[in-house]
């Protein structure tokens, strides 16, 4: 027992060292490598912690060359301009002056629902109070909103129609049925629902409209029995 925890102290100290050296950043903020660098140091502290007939040296000395990794990937990453966006890669602008890129969201494995529950942790509920918004190289979401974005965020906007398909959850606590949706598409131009990328609707009647690869607009409605919430 006594060898066990005198193993785990030696660990505990090499490890608080190693990651002392590695810099102050918080797990939100790492790189991809980074963040797989830390994992495999706490998955290697834990073999010789566990097991008592492996050589605490072993796991001292896979940390250690853990470490010296990590030291070549970070020089490489700062002095190697085309090697920064492989290692680390490169932020993702997902809403631009055109409205959402479809095609970003893509390829960082996200959809119309992640972008703005992003948009709504940085407090921001319009999609039309935004300019442009990005995803850091980190994950980190960042957004530029519009000089008076204030004004366009009255009323909660719900998500009617995601990705060409209608939310009815939404629908429902809209208390709005998809005829309704369906006749304001069409007098907008738009045959197929399944064109439609987002279409959201807030309690004054405000609708924000996107057709997949086209220009992002908004409109003013009224709706049945002049409801709003």
């Amino acid at each position: 027992m006594t060898l066990v925890i005198i193993r785990t102290a030696i660990i505990y100290v090499t490890l608080l060292i190693i990651m002392r050296l590695m810099g102050k950043r918080q797990i939100g903020e790492m790189q991809p490598f980074e963040l797989v660098i830390t994992l495999l140091i706490a998955e290697l502290a834990c073999i010789p912690m566990a097991d008592a007939s492996i050589p605490l040296l072993y796991g001292i000395i896979a940390v250690v060359t853990i470490y010296v990794l990590h030291e070549i990937v970070t020089l490489l990453d700062l002095k190697v301009k085309p090697l920064k966006s492989l290692i680390s890669g490169k932020p993702s602008l997902v809403i631009n002056k055109n409205g959402i890129d479809d095609y970003q969201l893509k390829k960082n494995n996200l959809d119309v629902s992640d972008l703005i529950e992003s948009l709504r942790s940085a407090g921001y509920f319009s999609l039309d109070s935004i300019d442009y918004a990005l995803y850091e190289s980190n994950g980190k979401f960042s957004a530029l909103p519009k000089e008076d974005y204030e004004e366009t965020q009255t009323s909660l906007p719900l998500v009617i129609v995601d990705n060409g398909k209608y939310d009815r959850k939404n629908l429902q606590i809209a208390g709005l049925g998809a005829d309704f949706f369906d006749k304001l598409l069409k007098k907008e131009g738009v045959k197929k629902l399944k064109k439609v990328l987002v279409l959201t609707a807030d309690g004054t009647g405000k609708i924000y409209l996107q057709v997949k690869g086209e220009k992002y607009r908004t409109l003013k409605t009224e709706y049945p029995g002049g409801k709003t919430w």
